[in-house]
């Protein structure tokens, strides 16, 4: 799927959060750039306009490794485990306790060993060109049955 604008990304976001339910999971590949984070500010925005909350102005979790958004009766958690370095960091930040409870959000899940059943892997890339970018997206579990 070719994505060339931020409006096409959005209506991506928005189709995607009227298929995920609590407990399902988003996997952001791509190099640094490519829209991991605008994806995730969208998505997030998505929800909170739909449940009439405020806009959070959603920044990428590099440094913190994630940021928590309540969107009124669960949470959405968006990871960004760039700055891990091997899977036991990834254990020790308790990534997947409660996931039940939560909407995750994971940029740059390549250290995951086990990943959640139901889940959506996004992979980013730039065209050759680096105007437009390029979506490949993957489906597991429940949400197999979807095509975005």
């Amino acid at each position: 799927m070719k994505i060339s604008s931020i409006k096409n990304l959005e209506k991506l976001s928005n189709k995607i959060k009227k298929k995920i339910l609590i407990g399902d999971t988003i996997l952001l590949y791509g190099e640094i750039g490519v829209g991991k984070t605008t994806f995730a500010r969208l998505f997030i925005n998505n929800f909170e306009k739909h449940k009439k909350l405020k806009k959070s102005e959603v920044l990428s979790p590099t440094f913190n490794i994630v940021f928590e958004y309540k969107i009124k009766d669960f949470n959405i958690k968006h990871y960004d485990l760039y700055r891990l370095k091997n899977e036991q960091e990834v254990t020790n930040i308790g990534l997947f306790e409660n996931i039940e409870q939560d909407i995750t959000l994971i940029e740059w899940p390549e250290l995951i060993k086990k990943k959640p059943l139901n889940r959506i892997d996004i992979f980013f890339e730039y065209e050759k060109n680096m105007n437009n970018r390029i979506l490949n997206i993957k489906t597991y579990g429940r949400l197999k049955k979807y095509e975005f």
